[in-house]
């Protein structure tokens, strides 16, 4: 059956989205137009084609538990020297991203993993290209600003030609059906 390259990400919404990733595209970075503008939880990862069901089911588990968190994102921030990376700051709703980061990545789960570095949640607008584009992005989206709630997040896979296609979206809260009025639910009532 092979393998497959996951990716499990939040995504920016539209108009957020398109605008930075024509921008990204703009400063020099090929691979913008294969890449949706998103927030990373689970990065590039290869599984067994066979484990794409259970991660999918683990996944839909994760999102029932979660609940939306606003995002803000605003201003730059930079990896380098370290990576070659310029990014837009997640300034609200970083710690959302963590939580959920954790979850999906947890140990006993489907795709565990370790991280080359510490997570630190954040969106990509220029990687891997030269010195003077990545110091313009870096100033031009210095004073960048956009906020929305995080309602879920989503499935990629990356294709033979590398391109990143979403495979599901999982948005949050308990596919269980809430109690009727009227009726008691003696699960949720504390015992003492």
């Amino acid at each position: 059956m092979g393998t497959v390259t996951i990716g499990v990400s939040i995504a920016v919404p539209e108009p957020h989205g398109s605008l930075l990733q024509q921008l990204r595209a703009g400063f020099g970075d090929a691979a913008a137009h294969g890449i949706p503008t998103h927030i990373t939880l689970l990065p590039p990862t290869e599984i067994e084609a066979g484990e794409l069901a259970a991660v999918e089911a683990y996944l839909t588990e994760v999102a029932a538990a979660g609940r939306p968190f606003p995002m803000r994102l605003s201003g730059t921030g930079t990896f380098r020297p370290l990576s070659p990376v310029v990014y837009v700051r997640v300034l609200e709703g970083a710690e959302g991203c963590t939580w959920l980061q954790k979850q999906v990545r947890d140990a006993s789960g489907p795709v565990a993993r370790e991280l080359q570095f510490p997570y630190h949640p954040h969106v990509t607008v220029a990687h891997g290209i030269d010195d003077e584009a990545m110091d313009r992005a870096f100033t031009e989206l210095a004073d960048y600003e956009a906020q929305w709630s995080c309602t879920g997040f989503a499935l990629y896979e990356q294709g033979p030609d590398g391109i990143w296609r979403k495979l599901r979206e999982y948005a949050f809260g308990s596919s269980v059906v809430p109690p009727q009025a009227g009726h008691v639910d003696r699960g949720s009532i504390p015992l003492r």
